[in-house]
């Protein structure tokens, strides 16, 4: 049967419906982009499998509608506790802005699906994409489906395919890594004794660490490295609680017993073309933490804003250059991250001796609260100056240093103290002013964003020291300053790097 080829042109194709698939749908529906969500398999997964979601990853959910519904669905986790052998416990309160969502993935993915619908979107299942070509102005995609060999031509494609991903292959694209010497045990059911339902719970045993996570309903997850000959049992799950937790844990029924390996890669590039890889299809890592499902979902927050201002004509196509190192950059922070964490917890018996005395000392000292934490709810993760360049302002010298006091860092997160952004919705920036509202900086902010309505909004906050913040809708800071006169450089520099015809167009 020779191939039909699609009547119907979306700007944007969206191979897999995953949570990162679906999120990507969902954030360019609400943009106002039609796109078409192509999924292999007949049904949605099923699974637990990614079970926590930490808060960058809950703004995207917030973002597109589902967060109280899956606030309601989940477990809020308030504290981390780490039990270290001997009976020692340290209990880290988290607050409110690290708290973890804890989910199963199918929830999460059904309440995606089912917003995705809202927006008036659905998933083309059964729809296995064979083969993908990047041309300089579109996208063609081969696909079997129900109704035979489907040929699709879009303007831009989003692969977020999974580890496995045919996208990535078909672009030749590698993905660079290896696999870890390490065999993991995961288990789920109901589990007997006293524990705190509101905390993630760490067993630094001397024999070995495990992580023992209280899910919705009554069941709790329980993970960790064990060797790779062991065969798995209620009995073996219930050794291991043994030996590694606080005692007085009885295993009473289990769900799901299994093993797993797992790799460390990143690919070679996120960007391939016209095409995109987001989630599993770009990076993986050892499923500490649930890491990896919260940074394919700020791949989608990253990409979303800058593919859909290309698309309507408000950005410069440039800006999709950037996405490429923002998100690499963020993919091997936490792949380091979680490599560090995995190594830590599989110590031998003499290191676990020192890695509990220095947990304990570094509690003491409030260490852990302030530097583990933020790194492990996602505040710490950053993005290189590519957005607007180096130095986007060109401020200078010692001025310099005194215009930066107390603002935050371009390509760092958005402080919490900040109010949500009211652009976000639109995909725009948002040019936020402190100090009286009556300031020579105030005014010609108002006029900045009055010219650039389509890219640009203006908010005053009356407090604090006189300045400014350009902030990205996807809760990263693109440029602060103090001064008019950084102000109107930043504009000279968002007209030549982000307008339309501002500067040098590189190709699309």
């Amino acid at each position: 049967m020779d191939p039909v080829t699609s009547n119907e042109k979306k700007p944007v194709v969206i191979v897999g419906a995953g949570p990162c698939g679906l999120a990507a749908a969902c954030e360019l529906l609400q943009l106002g982009v039609p796109v078409r969500v192509l999924e292999k398999e007949s049904e949605p997964g099923a699974g637990t499998r990614a079970i926590q979601l930490w808060p960058p990853a809950l703004e995207v959910l917030d973002r597109v509608g589902v967060l109280a519904d899956a606030r309601r669905r989940g477990v809020r986790i308030k504290a981390n506790e780490y039990h270290l052998a001997g009976g020692r416990r340290l209990r880290i309160m988290l607050g409110d802005e690290n708290e973890p969502l804890i989910l199963p993935q199918e929830q999460t993915t059904q309440l995606l699906e089912e917003a995705l619908e809202r927006l008036g979107g659905r998933v083309e299942r059964s729809m296995r994409v064979v083969a993908v070509e990047s041309g300089p102005g579109s996208v063609s995609v081969k696909a079997h489906g129900p109704d035979g060999v489907e040929l699709i031509e879009a303007d831009w494609l989003i692969g977020a395919d999974g580890v496995h991903s045919v996208v990535r292959e078909q672009l030749g694209i590698e993905f660079a890594g290896e696999r870890v010497p390490m065999t993991l045990m995961v288990a789920e059911g109901r589990v007997a004794g006293r524990y705190d339902r509101a905390s993630a719970h760490f067993f630094l045993g001397r024999t070995g660490s495990a992580v023992f996570v209280p899910m919705p309903g009554d069941t709790v997850r329980i993970a960790g490295a064990i060797p790779p000959d062991v065969s798995l049992t209620s009995k073996t799950v219930q050794e291991i609680l043994d030996e590694r937790g606080p005692g007085a844990l009885r295993v009473e029924e289990l769900d799901l017993v299994t093993t797993f390996g797992s790799s460390e890669r990143i690919a070679a590039t996120f960007r391939e073309g016209r095409c995109f890889l987001v989630g599993d299809a770009a990076h993986t890592h050892v499923p500490l933490g649930s890491q990896g499902l919260s940074l394919g979902l700020q791949d989608v927050h990253n990409l979303a804003w800058k593919l859909a201002g290309v698309i309507d004509g408000r950005l410069d196509p440039r800006v999709l250059d950037t996405y490429d190192a923002e998100r690499r950059q963020a993919a091997g922070q936490i792949v380091r991250m979680i490599h560090q964490g995995a190594a830590i917890l599989t110590v031998g018996p003499l290191a676990a001796r020192v890695r509990n005395v220095v947990c304990d000392a570094l509690q003491a000292t409030g260490t852990l609260r302030r530097r583990l934490i933020p790194r492990l709810a996602g505040w710490r993760t950053s993005y290189p100056n590519v957005l607007l360049g180096p130095d986007p302002i060109g401020a200078r010298g010692p001025r310099r240093r005194v215009s930066r006091r107390r603002m935050p860092q371009p390509g760092s997160r958005i402080p919490h103290d900040v109010p949500a952004q009211r652009s976000a919705v639109t995909g725009g920036l948002q040019l936020l002013t402190t100090g009286a509202p009556t300031t020579p900086l105030a005014a010609r902010a108002r006029e900045t964003a009055r010219r650039r309505p389509s890219v640009l909004t203006h908010e005053h906050r009356p407090s604090g020291r006189t300045g400014f913040m350009l902030l990205r809708p996807d809760g990263y800071v693109a440029a602060t300053g103090r001064t008019t006169a950084e102000l109107d450089r930043l504009e000279r520099v968002l007209e030549a790097r982000l307008i339309p015809g501002g500067g040098e167009s590189h190709a699309v």
